[in-house]
């Protein structure tokens, strides 16, 4: 009797180390966000781990938060009767075993249907709803939820529910006059912000100097075909006014070549993170997260 007691205050003991774990975890993460000048490069998982797992499915967040990224990116879509699920496309075809819109499935019909691997094989996994991801993501990982400006009001009511408020961005590619106009001056103080600005276009440096005098977001994402913009030299003092600066080394046409796969496929780290790092930036949203975090980790970059 006594070591069946003794093993179940073992199991508890245990149970809560965990969970004092994962709270300490989405803390420091919390800090360093707001730390812009912090040496730590936080890594965002684009559309979770989709090489191990269906782009946006909970098994892919699960993996994220495994191998210890600081953000998941996930995408949504509404369905006929008005839910959230997690899906890129606005078609069903290219993820899943379906075809249509999903926005003429209701989220019963959703339910029915199985996601793709990435190289699109069906599996046993089903679409998650925004709700079923955030819990899955509460207190564990921050998330980036792409198109959640667009779907503002229905999100803000799935995160206040789920508790999930401060530890979820929301971004838009609308200078800070749109923003204001279209969402109102309480918007940034309901979500945690981040604007999207292209650097090939000619007002990138006035909406940054807009967004920094007016509300200082929590960071820039900045998107660039060529590395030409006078933007990218000054990624230094842009952390000084209080943001983050995030890139996306996806595919070329988003950091101007110096991208994921010229880093792993090609073995070319001066012309890919290494040139990413050198130019100061300090978030970096990948396809190739587990080796990312490698480098980082070996740079002492990342925890």
């Amino acid at each position: 009797m006594r070591n069946k007691i003794f093993g179940i205050l073992m199991l508890l003991t245990a149970q809560f180390s965990y969970g004092q774990q994962k709270n300490n975890e989405i803390t420091t993460v919390s800090k360093l966000l707001f730390e812009p000048k912090s040496k730590e490069v936080l890594v965002v998982v684009h559309r979770g781990d989709w090489r191990n797992a269906p782009e946006n499915s909970i098994k892919a967040i699960e993996n994220t938060i495994k191998m210890g990224a600081d953000m998941v990116e996930i995408d949504i879509q509404k369905t006929k009767d008005g839910h959230l699920v997690l899906m890129h496309d606005k078609t069903l075809n290219r993820t899943t075993n379906g075809k249509g819109n999903v926005a003429d499935f209701t989220l019963e019909e959703i339910k029915k249907l199985h996601l793709k691997s990435g190289i699109g094989i069906e599996t046993h996994h089903k679409i998650p709803t925004l709700e079923e991801a955030m819990l899955v993501a509460k207190d564990r990982i921050f998330v980036n939820i792409d198109k959640g400006y667009n779907h503002f009001e229905e999100v803000y009511k799935i995160l206040e529910r789920t508790g999930t408020l401060k530890q979820t961005v929301v971004k838009s590619g609308g200078n800070y006059d749109k923003v204001i106009s279209e969402k109102g001056k309480a918007f940034f103080d309901q979500v945690v912000f981040m604007p999207v600005v292209n650097l090939d276009k000619p007002d990138a440096a006035t909406i940054i100097r807009n967004y920094s005098a007016k509300m200082k977001p929590v960071a820039f994402e900045l998107v660039f075909s060529s590395d030409t913009s006078k933007i990218i030299n000054q990624f230094e003092q842009l952390k000084n006014t209080g943001s983050r600066v995030w890139v996306n080394t996806l595919w070329p046409s988003l950091n101007a070549n110096h991208h994921d796969d010229l880093a792993v496929d090609e073995g070319n780290l001066k012309d890919s993170w290494d040139w990413i790092i050198a130019k100061g930036v300090n978030m970096i949203q990948t396809d190739r997260p587990q080796e990312l975090l490698q480098y980082l980790r070996g740079k002492k970059l990342h925890r």
